[in-house]
């Protein structure tokens, strides 16, 4: 990412977040009214989670598929506009949770409505050219989406491909392409949608962080129809999957279950099937932050079979000609590498050669030394911080820093009063500000700590699978005047705008 001189801060707020009727977030008049008051508080930048389509346990970094969008965040009310849906179809919604997106009803509602409008959308004969030319340039990875969906929706209802009697080849693909038409209008549903949201956006100044898990799914359409960029043995069957080796945290680490990339295979290409996703992305957003950096300089495989990751071995992967084959392709990429947890020499290296600014998470910084005393010299403290990072009090695997703090004991909450100057009513904001103050080029906030809500607003607890984890949303409305001008006050004092010094002297002169 390119270091301009200027110095940026945005918000953190997924999609599925935001309170709709209809039980979930989605890219209707609701999301383009949070542009407009996230563009009150000067702020410049919206970070979202990935938004490809979940599966088991609703997780966003398990998707269907790394290229397409999540159908469920399509907006029914656009679809009753452009004459695919009638307003009585949608007029009466079933009362759903208004704390909490509630996914399998959600699904039980919305898609029967969705398919109707794509079925409507392929007798209309309407924008044919558009569409045609929309199917020609993703036919890459739409065709077999749309047929893996309709496999896993109409004939086996389970997305665990490995267990179907249809393999991935042309005759399956030419078998059901014409029941898949629903799932490819779905998609182009999708992406003209959002489309129209990243240009509002961007016309309004902000602009979009998108997403991306290092590793896909496997119960993923990604993985049914390319299989042989991934390590399997002799049966077909993945042979290894990712995760972490113990550590203070689980003495048996973490065992993800995402199958591991063959590597040898992806160089044999020219890693064209990672360009084709960092450049489907890049459709998506202006500003990808990719999880699990460290990955590409080596990553922890597990044997499929071991039901912990305690059997595991570090595996160099080809990190320096991946990103030198990218920057060929694509030229220098807009790229936040999540570099938390261990880092080694080469990992830290690898980011630097690229150009790629890391993350910090405040919450992380207040530690202590064996003898019990605050670790002043934590690298995860504002005062220690350096320029090429994004700085976040907390992500979506975090508490919320109310949560944080009302759960530290009496002695760090000393402590942290102490380093932040303030006392407990304001804590949140002595978080914020000495964040916002900071020497890091970018300061992102979750909406959540904006709020200053506890944890009951939480996103996700990482290694769990539950119906709460990802489902948390409110009204767009709570994000109000009182909240708006104490978040621009921030970005104002800070010059957080995305301005540079040289920028805000000319506009100051052209007011003259």
């Amino acid at each position: 990412m390119e270091i301009t001189g200027a110095r940026y801060s945005g918000v953190l707020f997924h999609i599925t977040s935001i309170y709709t009727d209809y039980g979930i977030g989605d890219m209707g008049k609701k999301s383009y009214e949070f542009v407009d008051r996230l563009k009150k508080t000067g702020a410049t930048l919206w970070q979202i989670l990935p938004l490809g389509p979940t599966g088991y346990g609703n997780s966003p970094y398990a998707a269907r598929s790394t290229f397409a969008g999540n159908e469920l965040l399509i907006d029914l009310e656009q679809l009753v506009k452009e004459g695919y849906l009638s307003r009585n179809e949608i007029a009466f919604p079933p009362v759903f949770d208004s704390d909490h997106v509630e996914f399998d009803r959600v699904r039980a509602y919305k898609l029967p409505l969705l398919k109707k409008a794509a079925q409507a959308f392929i007798m209309s004969k309407r924008h044919r050219n558009d569409y045609r030319k929309f199917k020609e340039e993703n036919a890459f990875w739409l065709d077999s989406y749309a047929v893996f969906m309709t496999l896993y929706d109409e004939k086996y209802h389970d997305a665990r491909w490995m267990l179907w009697d249809e393999k991935y080849c042309q005759e399956t693909l030419d078998k059901y392409s014409k029941q898949a038409e629903i799932y490819r209008v779905l998609q182009y549903f999708f992406l003209k949608q959002w489309l129209n949201l990243r240009k509002y956006a961007n016309s309004q100044g902000i602009k979009i962080i998108g997403d991306i898990p290092i590793f896909v799914g496997g119960d993923s359409a990604d993985t049914w129809s390319n299989i042989e960029l991934f390590k399997t043995d002799s049966t077909g069957h993945y042979s290894a999957v990712s995760g972490v080796p113990p550590d203070n945290f689980s003495a048996t680490g973490q065992r993800w279950g995402n199958p591991v990339y063959d590597w040898k295979e992806h160089e044999k290409t020219g890693f064209e099937w990672w360009i084709r996703r960092i450049r489907k992305q890049l459709e998506f957003c202006d500003i990808i932050r990719i999880d699990h950096f460290r990955g590409f300089d080596a990553y922890w495989s597990v044997k499929a079979s071991c039901p912990t990751a305690e059997d595991g071995r570090w595996v160099k992967a080809p990190g320096k000609a991946f990103f030198k084959a990218l920057e060929k392709e694509l030229g220098h990429l807009p790229i936040i590498a999540e570099d938390l947890g261990f880092m080694t020499d080469s990992v830290n290296a690898l980011r630097k050669d690229n150009g790629l600014p890391g993350m910090k998470i405040f919450q992380f910084g207040f530690t202590r030394l064996p003898d019990g005393s605050f670790n002043t010299w934590d690298t995860f403290l504002p005062h220690n911080w350096e320029e090429d990072f994004v700085a976040y009090p907390g992500t979506h695997d975090n508490e919320t820093l109310r949560g944080w703090y009302d759960n530290q004991d009496e002695g760090m909450k000393h402590i942290v009063r102490e380093y932040l100057a303030s006392d407990e009513g304001e804590i949140v904001w002595a978080f914020l500000r000495m964040l916002m103050l900071s020497h890091a080029r970018y300061a992102i906030v979750p909406l959540q700590d904006i709020l200053e809500l506890g944890n009951e607003a939480r996103m996700n607890m990482p290694s769990t699978c539950n119906d709460i984890n990802w489902s948390w949303r409110v009204r767009v409305e709570a994000f109000d005047d009182y909240r708006i001008s104490r978040f621009a006050h921030l970005v104002r004092i800070s010059g957080r705008d995305g301005k540079t010094f040289e920028e805000r002297m000319k506009e100051i002169q052209r007011k003259r």
